[in-house]
């Protein structure tokens, strides 16, 4: 890994086409100067939309940038792990396709990686619906109760994160939204930063009350049955 760029920025796609030019063009401006050099990884999920083709246009124009194409639409956390097992970088950024994340804060997320291995997003002024804020803060506080953790924003999609720690974990469909407790599991030192928010201009929201609140049921159940199981022993000789 150290022969690649130091971060890899993982953007998983789903049918965001009218999003990506903008996206690009803010990216860009940031990775720019950052140290150790980063590459774009875009995994298309499926999309039915131009996006794909936007995609390679990108690429065809910027070497930093490499395709993922799924076969089909299996959702963000197959979109992830996909582009998980793909990176170079010795750290991991995430964020999402339809500029409600905003590029500028990639850097304030780096530098805090001296004194945590996972830098975790925090939407302190968000642009959404009463509805999806309400939701999401049940979501959050449910999770947080069943699991005993405290993780103020699991929907937030902006993070950093070291690669190695990545590489351990092993994802089921739904589970992007654990991975700051999955992360934290496997030994990684957790923390939070408060990060921008903005308002979706395109398309629209991939995700309801239905697909939050009551699917998420059944995943943190896993995840609290996998963090009861998992082996702890320590090898003394």
């Amino acid at each position: 890994m150290s022969d690649g760029p130091r971060v890899s920025v993982v953007i998983p796609v789903h049918d965001e086409e009218e999003s990506l030019e903008q996206l690009y063009a803010e990216l860009s401006a940031v990775l720019k100067p950052l140290e150790g050099g980063a590459e774009i990884v875009l995994v298309d999920d499926g999309s039915r939309d131009g996006s794909l083709a936007k995609m390679r246009e990108l690429a065809a124009r910027d070497p930093r940038i490499r395709l993922v194409v799924l076969e089909g639409n299996h959702g963000q956390t197959a979109a992830l792990d996909a582009g998980f097992h793909a990176v170079c970088g010795e750290v991991t950024v995430t964020l999402d396709a339809d500029l409600q994340n905003d590029p500028a804060d990639i850097p304030r997320l780096l530098a805090q990686l001296d004194r945590a291995d996972v830098v975790n997003g925090v939407r302190v002024e968000r642009n959404d619906s009463p509805i999806r804020k309400l939701s999401s803060r049940i979501g959050n506080g449910f999770r947080n109760w069943m699991t005993g953790e405290n993780v103020t924003d699991v929907g937030c999609s902006l993070r950093a994160m070291r690669t190695s720690y990545l590489r351990r974990v092993k994802l089921y469909r739904g589970m992007h939204r654990f991975l700051p407790t999955l992360l934290r599991m496997e030994g990684a030192r957790v923390i939070e930063i408060p990060v921008g928010h903005r308002p979706r201009r395109f398309g629209r929201s991939k995700y309801g009350i239905a697909n939050r609140l009551f699917v998420g049921l059944a995943d943190v159940l896993a995840v609290r049955w996998m963090q009861r199981r998992m082996l702890r022993y320590r090898v003394k000789e």
